[in-house]
């Protein structure tokens, strides 16, 4: 009964993936008829060498640390709001969602026309107090919030589902107790509310953060790596490098580097999640 979805999963992704690793071992390009040639790891070494990935990389963190960050602030104050009880909170709730629902491409062409320097919302709002033209994507720090702002937008109502989720499982008797011990908000948040969340709040860091390691959809559409390659990410890179270079095996070699970087982050967010959760059986 399994057998029609191993087979489906083995050529949808096993298939690709053993044949995209092993094109990272051969001096393979896409665009040319000749066969591949073996370089073993030197693909690898070069990948590594290039500075040019190195400056992608750090662009790429920097997306992730402020898109990240964003997100667990905006998605951890709304989860505050949403615990408790007030007149059309399930309305709200439905509407603060809507952006998670949306694809990476609509929310990419969506902030795109936000952002227009003629017909966007804030080049328009600005151009009431001064007479030039506001061009939001026009320099590297204004392109980087942007990005971070479209990211965020979408996401953090992901955030806000997990913290949630932590906060209505709150047992209701321990502030209730705390409220007779007359302990202030602090206490209650750092003893009662923290310990519950925490876990959930590091495995919000993890998805998030693995998710906008991969960012591509949003940032292509809204600058392609512009201006210049302020924020063309390595997935933006890698793009580059198969389809329009047609360095295909460079391009294979990048990509599972970013594989083995993600594999990292999981094992220590992982590690660190284990960690926590020893503590209260340490003590």
């Amino acid at each position: 009964m399994i057998a029609p979805a191993i087979a489906t999963l083995f050529i949808v992704n096993i298939f690709p993936l053993m044949w995209s690793f092993g094109l990272s071992f051969f001096e393979y390009k896409a665009n040319r008829i000749a066969a591949p040639v073996f370089k073993g790891l030197d693909n690898y070494a070069d990948v590594l060498k290039d500075p040019d990935i190195w400056e992608r990389f750090q662009h790429t963190a920097t997306i992730v640390v402020g898109s990240v960050v964003v997100q667990l602030i905006v998605g951890f104050l709304l989860a505050l709001l949403f615990a408790n009880e007030f007149p059309l909170r399930r309305y709200l709730l439905m509407l603060v969602l809507a952006p998670m629902m949306l694809s990476l491409s609509a929310v990419g062409v969506f902030f795109k026309l936000f952002y227009d320097p003629t017909l966007g919302f804030i080049s328009r709002f600005i151009s009431l107090f001064t007479p030039d033209t506001y061009v939001i994507l026009s320099t590297p720090a204004r392109a980087t919030i942007a990005i971070v702002a479209a990211d965020a937008w979408m996401w953090s109502p992901f955030v806000m589902l997990l913290v949630l989720a932590g906060l209505v499982s709150v047992p209701k008797y321990l502030y209730e107790a705390a409220e007779i011990d007359r302990a202030g908000w602090w206490r209650r948040f750092r003893t009662i509310t923290f310990p519950y969340i925490r876990s959930l709040l590091l495995l919000a860091l993890l998805f998030r953060t693995i998710e906008t390691f991969k960012i591509f959809d949003v940032v292509y559409i809204l600058t392609e790596g512009g201006p210049g390659s302020s924020t063309e990410t390595v997935s933006v890179y890698v793009y580059r490098l198969a389809f329009q270079f047609f360095r295909t095996s460079l391009a294979s070699a990048l990509g599972y580097i970013m594989l083995f970087a993600v594999i990292v982050l999981t094992s220590l967010y992982l590690y660190a999640i284990q960690t926590r959760r020893a503590e209260p059986v340490n003590e």
